[in-house]
């Protein structure tokens, strides 16, 4: 994470508040075996961003996981 340039995994976050977010709900999948990519930090992303519903969120799981 860098939050200087507001990156994580070379991602762009557009505040913050984003990032933290996104950070904390990764940091809490990674205690239940997670491993992040940069399309997870993505999808995650998009979710904490309102870009994705809960639904869309459950079904891009998968496609995080396979990365």
């Amino acid at each position: 994470m860098n939050r200087k340039a507001l990156t994580i995994m070379s991602v762009p976050f557009p505040d913050m508040d984003t990032l933290e977010s996104t950070a904390e709900a990764i940091g809490s999948n990674m205690f239940e075996g997670f491993q992040p990519t940069r399309r997870g930090v993505e999808i995650i992303r998009d979710y904490c961003l309102g870009k994705m519903s809960f639904a869309q969120l459950a079904a891009a799981k998968e496609k995080a996981y396979a990365e």
